[in-house]
């Protein structure tokens, strides 16, 4: 079975919007956990519009699940992560601007920086994994960098899927048969549903781990946070 790690920064941003407390991340943090969730995923961004710095170190005492924090390895990033020590960090090649990660890691032009990264946060005892588009050769270039796992960006997946498209599937399987091939943990994430995520768990050899968020909090608004953990639990099987 895959865990499903719940990726709470869309509670941050309803949170934010009215500048209060309401509804608490922690308190949602807690609850995911106590509903079955195997982890809890965070993405700061440096602009603090949903998740803030501080969120990543009120939830160390929270999260006794899986933590993972998501990222740009920015100077301000990595200390925060060397500084809240979670299970895994996810590097995440985003920039400043973007409203929601829209690509993976060229790991192979970016195979030095990466892997300076990944020894300082392997030497904390931090698990590793790189955001990567289904291609090949960026599976073997994260190898290259040392990483314990590599993330799918699955969003090219999620959109064929929802057109019809199950063929959409054959890159990602590819590049999970050779990450198993080259030793790498595979986890996934992005645009991934209650709609998509049984035949893309059932397609994917060796899948560790899922990251959702978006779909599955606008999901809970219509049929409950309890009941949504669990229905994704019962498609991970």
């Amino acid at each position: 079975m895959a865990k499903l790690s719940v990726n709470i920064n869309k509670i941050a941003t309803l949170r934010n919007s009215r500048g209060g407390d309401v509804p608490n991340l922690l308190k949602v943090a807690a609850d995911v956990q106590k509903f079955g969730a195997e982890g809890v995923t965070i993405h700061p961004r440096p602009d603090e519009r949903h998740i803030r710095y501080q969120d990543a170190r009120d939830l160390v005492p929270v999260v006794y699940t899986e933590y993972n924090i998501e990222g740009n390895p920015v100077t301000k990033f990595i200390d925060l992560v060397l500084e809240t020590k979670p299970t895994q960090v996810t590097l995440v090649p985003d920039a400043d601007d973007a409203i929601t990660s829209n690509a993976g890691w060229d790991t192979i032009k970016h195979k030095t920086f990466l892997q300076e990264v990944i020894k300082e946060f392997q030497r904390n005892g931090i698990r590793t994994s790189i955001f990567v588009d289904p291609v090949l050769a960026m599976i073997e270039g994260a190898k290259e960098t040392g990483a314990d796992r590599i993330e799918l960006y699955t969003e090219a997946f999620a959109h064929e899927y929802g057109l019809g498209n199950h063929d959409g599937i054959k890159p990602y399987i590819a590049s999970a048969e050779l990450a198993n091939k080259l030793g790498l943990g595979i986890n996934a994430g992005h645009d991934l549903s209650l709609d998509n995520i049984k035949f893309f768990k059932q397609n994917i050899p060796g899948l560790l781990e899922v990251s959702i968020g978006h779909a599955l909090i606008a999901e809970s608004l219509y049929l409950g946070l309890e009941n949504v953990v669990n229905m994704y639990l019962q498609k991970l099987k």
